[in-house]
């Protein structure tokens, strides 16, 4: 399977035929898109049939729209070199995407006042109506320009950090590339190519922070223009939180640096001494501590791809059928290039309600697991698809993030399909558990600082830099980072969501505590723990966050009294392991 390069999806599938967009509409010009908008608007509504009838068709015009944004995103994170790909997004941005926001809301305002609206049943419509009034009260017409020009900057941040590349080992390669040399067995390499690639961050840094600063400027003024005191509170509205707030997060962040932090400091001891090492430097976290050369789990895409649809079919043989469909429909752009975007991602090609899957695969585990996590989100899409009301086909994020953790966890029996030997196995399987520890405390890290940095927008560049080290010392582990100050105080910079996303990160803490449990689930009765991910997959955002956990056969619950017994049960694995 080779990796997309014509990005021109014509073969997508269409299981569920439009009843309104005409199938040849050109969605990327506005003049087609507004006599959408004005059918829409005209239409008389006059009973609660033809309510139910008229959100239908909102809802697949919106899908149909948002499938034309994401397929002009894909082909711009694919070549962010390619300035005709990014003049496409750009115009669609501004040209569409923009003009688009104001009637969207005025559809809103006509369903939320039309009389039949009463009469639809209270039950299917509770979640709808919530999502609609909270958006009716968020609404400000001069917000439209600043979050197209937050999603310009966004871009720009994309395209300075897919475009870093430095020169080593005889050839130019980018810092997704050099990630594998942090995995090698030789220190000095280990050090000579983290100092290489920080010091290339290092070099934009100024770069990162006057984007981010101008980004700071407009989302205060996007909370001001909204009634609130700080984009925090505006943010968690706007995410519909309604289930935790601010305290809930606060209280994780105790949590994390009470119940989960020693575990972390635990394991880097552990590291630390088998490597014989007095101090731990941020290049010695990734090596294997026994001095095993990398993990290679597959010498090319084919393979990834290839391993990954048979480890899927094993936990549930219609996971596999849907991996591979999505393969034959060209929907995965695996490998690593100049000019991509860095990381990784699955979106949503709405219309055709199927996903895609983006990736920088270099050759390391880390690849197996982002494609499983990705694969994760791709099988809740396909779960969902046949969910006939468009608004709740997409569940809230944090148990989006259930789907793709859990999945991983769930792969672990069949890394075989990767590692002949069992003791690779049980490396890669210690590894990622080990990495699960150590992601909770950071994503505390990650949240605590925006949560200062939105409460504070009056700080200084020498401030919010203060206290970001504060907080990597309040829940980082034992490394050392004498010497590398400067580094450590921009470490931030390489946290794409604080650029792109902001306060979306929390969700992966609350989720990875749902997937530990999905795991738990799993290990106690495959076939049950199975059925009930499934079941969970299969409601999308058709319920509440605390009832679909429910029905995935989980709590909601990222409290001190969940976390200690699923730190336990991983402690004691990671024990069982390390005796194989």
């Amino acid at each position: 399977m080779a990796a997309v390069k014509t990005l021109d999806f014509k073969n997508l599938p269409r299981d569920f035929p439009r009843r309104f967009v005409p199938p040849g509409a050109d969605l990327g010009r506005w003049d087609q898109v507004e006599s959408l908008f004005r059918q829409l608007e005209d239409r008389p509504l006059s009973s609660g049939d033809g309510l139910r009838k008229w959100l239908q068709d909102m809802g697949e015009f919106y899908d149909c729209l948002h499938e034309e944004g994401s397929l002009r995103y894909i082909r711009m994170t694919c070549h962010t070199d390619d300035p005709d790909i990014e003049r496409a997004y750009l115009d669609y941005l501004e040209k569409v995407s923009e003009p688009s926001k104001p009637r969207f809301f005025s559809l809103s305002k006509k369903y939320w006042n039309n009389p039949f609206r009463p009469s639809l049943p209270e039950k299917e419509f509770f979640l709808y109506n919530r999502s609609v009034e909270n958006e009716l009260a968020l609404y400000r017409e001069e917000n439209i320009p600043l979050e197209t020009e937050l999603e310009k900057l966004s871009q720009q941040y994309q395209k300075l950090s897919g475009s870093l590349t430095v020169s080593y080992d005889g050839k130019e390669q980018t810092l997704q590339q050099m990630a594998r040399y942090q995995e090698s067995t030789d220190r000095q390499k280990r050090e000579e190519t983290w100092r290489l690639v920080s010091q290339r961050r290092l070099m934009e840094k100024n770069g990162f922070e006057d984007t981010f600063g101008k980004m700071l400027q407009i989302r205060v003024k996007t909370a001001e223009n909204a009634g609130f005191d700080n984009y925090r509170d505006y943010s968690f509205r706007r995410k519909e939180r309604f289930d935790y707030g601010p305290k809930d997060c606060e209280a994780f962040h105790e949590s994390a640096e009470k119940a989960i932090r020693p575990l972390v400091v635990k394991i880097q001891e552990r590291r630390a001494q088998k490597m014989g090492l007095e101090a731990l430097k941020p290049w010695d976290l990734s090596v294997d501590p026994d001095g095993l050369p990398p993990l290679k789990p597959f010498g090319s895409i084919e393979e990834l791809a290839g391993g990954c649809e048979r480890i899927l079919s094993k936990i549930d043989p219609e996971f596999g059928r849907n991996f591979r469909q999505m393969e034959e429909l060209g929907l995965l752009d695996l490998d690593s290039r100049k000019g991509k975007a860095p990381g990784g991602y699955q979106t949503e090609l709405n219309d055709a309600r199927v996903p895609f899957i983006f990736a920088n695969a270099v050759g390391m585990d880390h690849d197996l697991r982002t494609l499983l996590h990705e694969g994760g989100h791709a099988m809740h899409s396909f779960a969902s698809r046949t969910i006939a009301f468009s608004a709740y086909r997409q569940a809230p994020m944090e148990f989006c993030e259930v789907a793709s953790m859990g999945m991983e966890l769930m792969a672990d029996p069949y890394l075989g399909e990767f590692y002949a030997d069992p003791k690779e196995t049980a490396r890669s399987v210690s590894r990622h558990l080990e990495d699960v520890i150590t992601l909770l405390p950071w994503i505390a890290t990650i949240d605590a600082f925006q949560h200062w940095i939105y409460t504070h927008p009056g700080h200084s560049r020498r401030e919010r830099s203060d206290y970001w080290v504060e907080l990597r010392k309040r829940f980082g582990g034992i490394e050392d980072w004498s010497g590398l100050e400067e580094i450590r105080a921009s470490l931030w910079h390489r946290q794409l969501h604080i650029f792109e996303y902001p306060f979306y990160y929390i969700e992966y803490a609350i989720a990875q505590l749902g997937a530990l449990q999905v795991w738990r689930n799993f290990r106690k009765d495959k076939a049950e723990g199975v059925r009930l991910y499934k079941q969970g997959l299969s409601v999308g955002g058709s319920r509440t966050l605390p009832q679909i956990f429910e029905t995935a056969g989980i709590q909601f619950d990222f409290s001190l009294g969940m976390i200690e017994p699923l730190m336990e049960d991983v402690g004691r694995e990671l024990g069982n392991l390390q005796a194989i």
